[in-house]
Formats: C-alpha cells, structure tokens, sequence
C-alpha cells in the first residue's frame, strides 16, 4: 500500500481541486456573475449547470435512475482503488499509474455530488424521494465555440446540430485519463513485461549461483 500511497494523494488532490471549483461556481459565481464567466469571449466560458447524470450531462432518467448511477460509481471507485493498489504493487508502468489514480478521482468526485450535494447544497431535483443520493452534480466548462452544425461532408453527422456538452473537472480527469491509457497502452503493457522478464531473469540467475555453489561444495 505504501508505494501506492504517492497515486491516492495525487487523487485526493484532484478530488480537492473538482470541489474547490464547483464550490465556487456556487457561492461565487452564481450570486455574483449571473451564473458565467465568459474566459476566452466567443469560444469559451465557465457556464454553471447541473445535471441529473453522467458525465458530460448525460442522464439516466428516474428515482430508480440516480440509485442506480451511483451504486454503479461507488462500486467503480471500490475496483479502481483495489487495481491501483495492485498494480502499483506489482511495478507497473508509472504513467498508467497516474492515469488510474486520476480515474478514481474523478469517479469519487462526481460521487461526492451525487451523495451529499442534494442535501448541503440543497439541490436535488423537487420530486426526488430523498436529498441524500439524488444530489445533482455541477458543471461548468463549456467550449460553446463549437456549437454549430456539422458540415454536410462529414461522415453520420453531417448537417447534423452539434451541441458541445458542458463538463466539470471530475469529468476531465477521467476523460484524460482513458484517453493516455488508449494512446499509450502499448508503451504500458511493453514496460511490464519487460519488467517481468527482468525480474524472472534475475531469479534464474541466482538459481545457478546456488547450483554452482553447491557444486563446489
């Protein structure tokens, strides 16, 4: 556990982070800036919304719907952590140590939302059955530059209306983080097996030391 100690304190950061930021958006900008704050004026913005749901504003419908979300994320969390642990454990590759420890925070921090937020922010939807668990998790990020409609020449989704989803910090981390693991698994996958033969050729090394002294003997 303690060599993965460095990847869960790199989460905890990034979970710090999320809240810090939504927090903000809440108290802050909310009362003081109507809701947004226009960074890059015609491409991009802090916009705050919530949503019901997944990530990037996605949603599954129903009391019976956020129970579900979140049982599923709370059971993602407890694998992610067991397999961050392990991996760590067993040597492997640095970066998609990283890329696991930045999954798990985002996973725990749009939790953190879903379980809590309903109850001390006090915005659950009006028909929820309960605060606790139907919090609704807060966005902000929005490249709303990119809203437009698709052109014609382009595959499915030509003339089509493209409405860029608005995301939170939690949702970057585990967008980055899948994408570095499918960029880069093979230079992952490459060094741990490297480090397996490595580690059986120095057992087989001092296995014939010993022969050899044994011999001697």
């Amino acid at each position: 556990m303690k060599s993965a100690l460095k990847y869960f304190l790199f989460a905890i950061l990034l979970i710090i982070i999320d809240h810090a930021i939504k927090l903000w958006m809440h108290f802050e900008v909310i009362p003081n800036h109507f809701g947004e704050i226009d960074l890059i004026p015609g491409f991009f913005k802090l916009h705050y919304i919530t949503n019901k749901g997944m990530a990037f504003g996605m949603e599954l419908g129903g009391d019976y719907g956020k129970l579900i979300l979140t049982s599923f994320r709370l059971v993602a969390m407890a694998v992610i952590a067991w397999y961050l642990a392990k991996l760590s454990k067993r040597g492997a590759h640095q970066g998609l140590l990283w890329c696991l420890a930045a999954i798990l925070a985002g996973a725990i921090g749009n939790v953190i939302d879903s379980t809590f937020y309903g109850v001390y922010l006090n915005n659950a939807p009006f028909d929820a059955s309960t605060p606790w668990f139907h919090g609704q998790v807060i966005d902000m990020f929005y490249a709303y530059g990119l809203d437009g409609y698709w052109p014609d020449w382009v595959p499915v989704l030509g003339g089509t209306y493209n409405n860029t989803p608005i995301f939170n910090f939690a949702d970057a981390c585990i967008f980055c983080g899948v994408v570095t693991i499918l960029l880069f698994q093979k230079s992952f996958i490459d060094s741990r097996v490297e480090g397996d033969y490595e580690e059986t050729e120095e057992i087989e090394v001092d296995n014939s030391e010993i022969v050899d002294t044994l011999i001697d003997k």
